[in-house]
């Protein structure tokens, strides 16, 4: 990413929080930005994708680091650490991304809010299937309904964007290891969770 791209996206996080997504102007972000509107147009072809671009960073970052999980590992108990994991890093890594997300997504063009949720329903799918998988080995559940399980973790993480504080009294691999004790002990069958808490990834786990 070129240093004046990465400028104009940082700028408009700030203005986009203070002021809303109409209440900026392109004029407003290259003033900030002390560079000219070609500047801006050379990256970006409108405001709108603008703001597609700050929320596709983050969504994009899950869904890799999702993919990733299920290349780097046969066992799906294994997948799910690594993509809860990367699913609560995101809000230390972009918070501000997801802070303008949840506040101005309601004037996401049709055009990107599609490709949005294209990714965000791969995600959905990516983790309804790591459960589904899980189950079917007897390491998760059976007795728990996939989907209403992946969208309780779902629910349960994406709500850390209320809260979290990059100065907060627990680091955020501190709380993501709690999110993943509170899951693991509500999911795993006793035996898959005796197997976890011997593994490698149970050991990384800091509270």
């Amino acid at each position: 990413m070129s240093e004046l791209r990465e400028k104009i996206i940082e700028t408009s996080l700030q203005l986009f929080s203070e002021r809303g997504f109409h209440g900026v102007t392109v004029n407003d972000i290259v003033e900030h930005c002390k560079t000219s509107k070609g500047g801006f147009y050379h990256h970006f072809k409108s405001k709108d994708e603008l703001l597609y671009v700050i929320h596709d960073t983050f969504i994009s970052y899950v869904l890799n680091e999702a993919n990733r999980a299920k290349k780097r590992y046969d066992r799906p108990i294994f997948q799910l650490h690594e993509m809860l994991k990367s699913l609560v890093r995101v809000y230390d890594l972009y918070n501000e991304h997801i802070v303008v997300f949840n506040q101005e997504n309601k004037y996401l063009k049709q055009e990107y809010e599609v490709l949005i949720k294209r990714k965000r329903d791969d995600y959905k799918e990516i983790l309804k299937e790591v459960i589904q998988e899980g189950q079917e080995l007897n390491d998760i559940r059976k007795e728990l309904p996939t989907t209403i399980t992946s969208m309780s973790v779902l629910g349960m993480v994406n709500w850390t964007y209320q809260w979290y504080k990059k100065d907060g009294p627990k680091t955020i691999d501190q709380i993501a290891s709690t999110y993943i004790d509170i899951i693991f002990k509500g999911l795993l069958t006793e035996e898959a969770l005796e197997e976890y808490e011997r593994s490698k990834l149970s050991k990384e786990l800091v509270f």
